[in-house]
């Protein structure tokens, strides 16, 4: 298939584009929900080491959830990056996200789980059609 040349340009602008997906037992306001997005954008950013304008960050309050067999307030959170995850990353971005819930919802660190998925880009994406062209996308395409 012939070579698309906004695919690189595609790639190269969207390679570690991270999304932060959390949940919540606590019922969350939009005042309160606007910090947290805020500041999330902001750690995601600076600890991943990419452009705010990359970061997605969705919050989920007042999700039933019980953890460790009790409704104390509790958080889950899925973290998603093509590339810029590892462990040194990973603790850093548990620390900080739990300390934003703590700050901003009462949500004790114990009470916060994080799952990390590090999905490796490929080069043959769309052209060749890499698994990986199925789940990413942005602006009408896939990549």
């Amino acid at each position: 298939m012939k070579y698309l040349p906004w695919l690189g340009i595609l790639r190269s602008n969207f390679r570690n584009m991270p999304t932060l997906n959390l949940f919540t037992n606590v019922p969350v306001d939009a005042v309160i929900a606007s910090d947290i997005l805020k500041d999330s954008t902001k750690a995601v950013a600076k600890i991943i080491g990419k452009p705010e304008s990359y970061v997605m960050i969705l919050i989920n309050g007042g999700v039933p959830i019980a953890f460790a067999g009790t409704e104390v307030p509790a958080a889950y959170g899925e973290l998603i990056s093509i590339g810029g995850l590892g462990p040194s990353v990973n603790g850093k971005l548990s620390s900080t996200i739990a300390e934003i819930l703590q700050t901003k919802l009462s949500i004790d660190a114990s009470r916060f789980y994080i799952k990390f998925y590090d999905v490796q880009s490929s080069p043959f994406g769309l052209h060749l059609g890499n698994p990986l062209a199925r789940f990413f996308g942005f602006n009408g395409s896939t990549f």
